[in-house]
Order: structure tokens, then C-alpha cells, then sequence
């Protein structure tokens, strides 16, 4: 078992790749705590990450893999919320609280699980635009503030893409469990 605390501060680049190729090889248990995101991505294959109030739960893969079940976590409470603000004032509360998790869609799930091919599609079309145009120089000499506003769509789209393709994996597990 090794245990690490910020193994990659003040190392230059070889000796980084080094290390990593050498952890990747790695048998063993290996404890890590870094704050350098794409090492972790490239070196652990679970994250055990504070959720506050002394909550810690364990996740697959890296921070990249963390960062976007979060982002999918989020966007499902925030739609939820005013689906439970409603409920709560026209519904009484369920005499059952466990519920039996569904294995099938539902119709609602069903159509999401439908448009989301064409949503990313379209949002990879627009990433594809955007990453031409910030690749022409002159685009940043004409109009500097719409350069920057590409560069931020760009960033956010790379966001979008993560939360929907996560939540094409989830509704597609859920619709065929067998595969």
C-alpha cells in the first residue's frame, strides 16, 4: 500500500510522467490526496470525495468522472425541485417511503432518452463552429469580446455534453439492463 500527499508539487514534467507511468503499473493499494485534477484522472480509478457535514462516498474513476456526476446531480435537483415544491403542496406525503427503484422507463424518460442524440448532435456541431472560429487568429483582432464570449460557450458546452451524456448512459442502462 503506498499513501501520497501531493506527490507532483515542484516536479517538472518528465519526472511527472515518470511517476505516473510508474502508479499507473502499480499493483497495490494506492492513497492519494492531489489537487493536480489530471493526474488523478490519469492514475486512480476511484475517488473518495467529502460531500460536507462529514458525509464522504466513494465514486468510479477519477475527478473528471466526480466532477461530472456532480454537474448531473445538480441539473436533476434543480429540475426536481419544482416538481417537489408542488407535489408537497397537493400531495400527502407517501405512507411508504421505500420505494421499489423502477426498471422501466417512463414516458417521459422514454422521449428525453429519444432527443438526446439530436441535443448532443447539435451541441457538437456547435462546439465544432465555435473551435474553428477560435482557431483564426483574426477572429480574436476583430471582435476580442466575442472571442472570449466563443471561448466561455466553448467551455460551457463541454459542461452540457458531460451532463448529457451522462444521463444518456443512465436511461440507457435503464432501458436495456440486460446489454
Amino acid at each position: 500500500m503506498l499513501v501520497l500527499d501531493e506527490p507532483t508539487n515542484d516536479l517538472d514534467i518528465d519526472t511527472l510522467e515518470l511517476l505516473e507511468s510508474l502508479l499507473q503499473d502499480y499493483s497495490g493499494t494506492l492513497f492519494l490526496v492531489s489537487h493536480d485534477r489530471t493526474f488523478l484522472d490519469n492514475v486512480v480509478t476511484q475517488t473518495i470525495a467529502s460531500e460536507g457535514e462529514g458525509q464522504w462516498r466513494e465514486y468510479v474513476g477519477g475527478y473528471s468522472d466526480w466532477a461530472a456526476y456532480q454537474a448531473a446531480r445538480r441539473l436533476e435537483t434543480a429540475a426536481a425541485a419544482p416538481a417537489k415544491a408542488e407535489a408537497k403542496t397537493t400531495a400527502p406525503p407517501p405512507a411508504n417511503k421505500r420505494e421499489k427503484p423502477r426498471d422501466k422507463l417512463s414516458w417521459k424518460e422514454a422521449r428525453e432518452l429519444e432527443a438526446l442524440p439530436d441535443q448532443i448532435a447539435r451541441l457538437e456541431t456547435e462546439q465544432q463552429q465555435l473551435t474553428q472560429q477560435l482557431e483564426d487568429p483574426a477572429f480574436y483582432q476583430r471582435d476580442a469580446q466575442a472571442a472570449q464570449a466563443a471561448a466561455q460557450r466553448l467551455a460551457a458546452i463541454d459542461d452540457e455534453l458531460m451532463v448529457l451524456l451522462e444521463r444518456w448512459e443512465v436511461l440507457e442502462t435503464r432501458a436495456n439492463p440486460a446489454s
